[in-house]
């Protein structure tokens, strides 16, 4: 009776937070979902676009870069590739947050894709369409593509993005090691267990105005359903399994939607090669002794930064977009009763929910590090 009683007061808290569509094309999704599995990369972008350019629900008056931030990407080297690396991006985000990673690694002679996961690039009711086995099948697709063409190949992800690439590298003996940017493994969320659930009962977890042309705003309870799904299966995988290859792992102490410290003890217990890294920005944790974690502080009051949030670690300085001079911030912080100053020039950046006094937080979006990165990512690669 204390379970079920306990599981209904759990279903009422998650269910409070869930919302009424607006009468907009953006919460109707579309009629159906591009294909995935096309027989070359070239072929898989061309319908991708066109999917986009048909069934998008436009926030400016610059379609083609809303379009060509939403639509998978390659970049050659001048030489031909021994290496290639396929990235995967997050819950809600587009194949173009790793522009600048993919930028980089491709001069240092890499091949590089980003792909799009089914029910992104559109609109966010789009994320009601695809279920677990799109996001799988689409990843393990274009792996095999990529590996087809390199000798030697690796697999990116931002967030959502790690967990599928993480559980397919734990079943492909072909992967020779991962890049994962906030890893999504270990969410910092009692009631995510109620996602799929809810899903069958609720259409909306959250409602938002619609404003940045690479990411949702809103989220469907399907689009919450389908990351649990893949947290359930990558715990699952690296309880059964090691993955022994090289890794880097990079984590902000302040990751406003994971766990931090269940994410260091995961890379400490089931990714065991000596020449794999954790990047972990904050504070240095309790007791760490492993010679493998670079502690960076997350806390530069020099550049108006408190802390580091889930998603800036993956962007330069330097973003035409997401950058410290970039075209849009993210004002909508978590901060209620702050006043947004008037000059943008005394804003402070911080992971969602930083607040302090006298200083309105915008999120932050850029990685002061990002050239430190690089030559991490160089180190674990084998580049360096």
């Amino acid at each position: 009776m204390l379970s079920r009683l306990g599981l209904l007061l759990a279903t009422l808290v998650f269910l409070t937070s869930c919302a009424m569509p607006p009468d907009s094309p953006h919460f109707q999704p579309s009629d159906s979902l591009p294909p995935y599995d096309q027989d070359s990369f070239d072929h898989y972008v061309r319908d991708t676009r066109a999917w986009i350019a048909e069934n998008r629900v436009f926030l400016s008056d610059d379609h083609n870069l809303e379009i060509e931030l939403n639509t998978p990407f390659e970049l050659r080297p001048d030489k031909p590739a021994k290496r290639g690396i396929l990235f995967v991006h997050g819950l809600g985000a587009s194949p173009w947050y790793f522009s600048d990673i993919a930028t980089a690694m491709a001069d240092d002679g890499w091949l590089v894709r980003s792909i799009l996961l089914p029910g992104h690039g559109t609109r966010p009711a789009d994320l009601m369409l695809p279920d677990s086995e799109d996001w799988e099948k689409a990843v393990a697709h274009h792996a095999n593509l990529l590996a087809a063409e390199v000798d030697e190949l690796w697999l990116g992800g931002f967030s959502t993005g790690s967990n599928l690439v993480t559980s397919h590298a734990l079943k492909d003996e072909y992967i020779a090691g991962l890049l994962l940017f906030s890893p999504g493994f270990y969410p910092d969320n009692d009631y995510l267990f109620l996602a799929p659930i809810i899903s069958r009962l609720w259409n909306w977890v959250d409602i938002d105005d619609e404003d940045n042309i690479v990411t949702y705003q809103s989220l469907p309870t399907r689009g919450a359903a389908l990351y649990y799904r893949s947290v359930s299966t990558v715990q699952k995988n690296l309880k059964a399994a090691r993955f022994d290859k090289p890794v880097l792992i990079t984590m902000s102490q302040h990751d406003s939607v994971l766990d931090p410290d269940a994410t260091l003890d995961a890379f400490q217990t089931r990714f065991p090669n000596q020449q794999s890294r954790f990047v972990w920005y904050g504070e240095p944790p309790q007791d760490l002794d492993d010679p493998r974690v670079t502690v960076l502080a997350s806390n530069l009051p020099h550049r108006r930064i408190s802390t580091f949030s889930h998603m800036n670690v993956l962007f330069a300085p330097e973003n035409f977009y997401y950058g410290e001079k970039g075209s849009h911030i993210i004002f909508e912080n978590g901060q209620d009763g702050i006043a947004l100053p008037d000059d943008t020039e005394n804003l402070w950046f911080g992971a969602w929910g930083q607040i302090a006094a006298e200083k309105y937080h915008a999120r932050l979006t850029w990685n002061p590090y990002f050239l430190e990165l690089l030559d991490n990512i160089r180190e674990v690669t084998g580049d360096s």
